[in-house]
């Protein structure tokens, strides 16, 4: 195809966007497709350390449909003022800025809230150390066997590219290994397992008395009586309950970049407050729809319960969960307004990752200190009526009757899994019935679902434990 004929192209799917959705939308056309460019390749050239050009071919080839778009944008990356600026054909201007210990925010031409990283207090963790300094090779062949597995690459697309692994078992790594270029404390992007962060960021804040899960949630444009959002919920904003018109998170492929919920991420400085000016779709608590909105109006309830300040909600959430559970390797990144984007933006090391996992395994205690409420870990993964994919509170969950969670079973999950998901391949896995957390990130599609590699993973990892256990109690 000719140049002039993919520029004919793309002209015409947005002026079709434009007259489907309305002028202003297919404005955001563009500002969503380079902004999520801009965002991704800010963090993870500044803040992992990845190699751009190798990052973003495999973040294109994992979104069906973006490489119509990728060739007609115009990328630069700037290392000496550690930014990242991408248009297409000249519009939609994106622009990613990093500060240090803050990573990435997009910054939409009005600048971006000024933030004072809270200093480290050097609190002690009361998780014990999963692991030593070195790298942990496989404890069994069975272990080695699955993880070459799980990063062997098929001969065609669609292609794994798997970047790290970690499997604990009791709380102590027993395997671990990473892509080329990445290593046991390469902070990494956990998109949507940022929001299983925020729920037990909320369920801390639970445990405190500072917020309540039933009751009108304490949003300000909300405290109107007469408003129909006023009887939103913290747990139906925890489940995807609470019927705000912002579209669905639930893919990424091109046609996300139409939904506003993604107008809402990268052409807004204050995410939160666009979602807390959408109406409603649908009556509070009556229908489940997955969307990013739902989170980031939780970032502004765990802002606003810390203190107000960007730093307050920065300094809580290391004070009450990262330090308790030793995860250092951590990089919270925060939208234009100062708040934190508690829907997808959290990076951090796969060996942290794991750690976050142990907290659930553990039943919310660490060292013998309680900080997720008592009951807060089934609450979770309790099942969110007719949500198809399987998810409870924060968590996907192979518990309840969903097409999600019998799929997972059939697949040879164990019953009792549940799991911490980001899109394009992110997955913290707990199992408790195995005392088990498998960590798996990487770049590959969503769909086919097994393309990832990680139903295998889960049943290797099972039947080679399953079977040392039995090995060793023999001895």
């Amino acid at each position: 195809m000719t140049r002039r004929r993919k520029i004919v192209l793309l002209t015409t799917a947005i002026a079709c966007a434009g007259l489907a959705l309305g002028a202003a939308r297919a404005r955001d056309v563009p500002k969503v497709a380079t902004g999520f460019i801009a965002h991704t390749l800010c963090s993870e050239t500044f803040v992992s350390g990845l190699d751009p050009m190798r990052d973003l071919n495999e973040t294109i080839d994992a979104m069906p449909g973006t490489g119509l778009l990728s060739w007609a944008m115009n990328l630069q990356i700037d290392r000496t003022r550690k930014d990242v600026t991408v248009s297409l054909f000249g519009i939609g201007r994106s622009h990613a800025v990093y500060r240090e210990g803050l990573g990435c925010s997009l910054e939409h031409g009005r600048g971006i809230a000024d933030v004072a990283l809270p200093p480290d207090d050097k609190q002690p963790a009361l998780l014990p150390e999963i692991a030593g300094p070195g790298l942990v090779a496989p404890q069994s062949e069975g272990l080695s066997a699955a993880l070459d597995r799980a990063f062997a690459e098929p001969a065609q697309p669609p292609y794994r590219r798997t970047r790290a692994i970690v499997v604990m078992k009791a709380g102590r790594i027993i395997a671990e290994r990473y892509a080329d270029g990445i290593g046991p404390e390469t902070r990494l992007l956990g998109f949507s397992m940022t929001k299983s962060v925020m729920s037990a960021l909320t369920g801390i804040l639970v445990r405190q008395g500072k917020l309540r899960l039933d009751g009108p949630a304490p949003i300000a444009a909300w405290q109107n009586p007469d408003d129909p959002r006023h009887a939103i919920t913290v747990d139906q904003l925890l489940r995807h309950t609470a019927g705000l018109a912002l579209g669905s998170s639930l893919e990424a492929k091109l046609g996300s970049v139409l939904e506003p919920v993604n107008t809402m991420k990268y052409a807004e400085d204050d995410m939160a407050g666009f979602a807390e000016r959408a109406p409603l779709a649908t009556a509070p608590g009556t229908v489940w729809n997955y969307h990013d909105g739902n989170f980031l109006i939780l970032a502004q309830l765990l802002r606003d319960a810390a203190g107000g300040k960007p730093a307050d909600a920065l300094a809580f959430a290391r004070r009450e969960l990262f330090a308790p559970l030793g995860m250092h390797d951590v990089t919270l990144q925060l939208d234009g307004a100062g708040t934190i984007e508690g829907a997808g933006e959290m990076m951090a090391s796969a060996r942290d990752w794991a750690r976050f996992g142990q907290l659930y395994l553990n039943d919310g205690v660490v060292g013998g200190k309680r900080i997720l409420p008592e009951g807060w870990v089934n609450y979770s993964a309790t099942a969110t009526p007719h949500a198809w994919v399987g998810i409870g509170a924060g968590f996907w969950t192979n518990q309840g009757n969903s097409f999600g969670a019998k799929f997972r079973v059939d697949h040879g999950w164990p019953r009792d899994a549940f799991f911490a998901k980001g899109t394009i391949g992110q997955y913290t896995i707990v199992i408790p019935s195995e005392k088990l957390v498998i960590v798996r990130l990487g770049r590959t599609l969503n769909w086919p679902p097994e393309v990832d590699g990680v139903f295998d993973l889960v049943r290797d990892v099972v039947a080679t434990t399953r079977e040392n256990g039995k090995l060793a109690g023999a001895n």
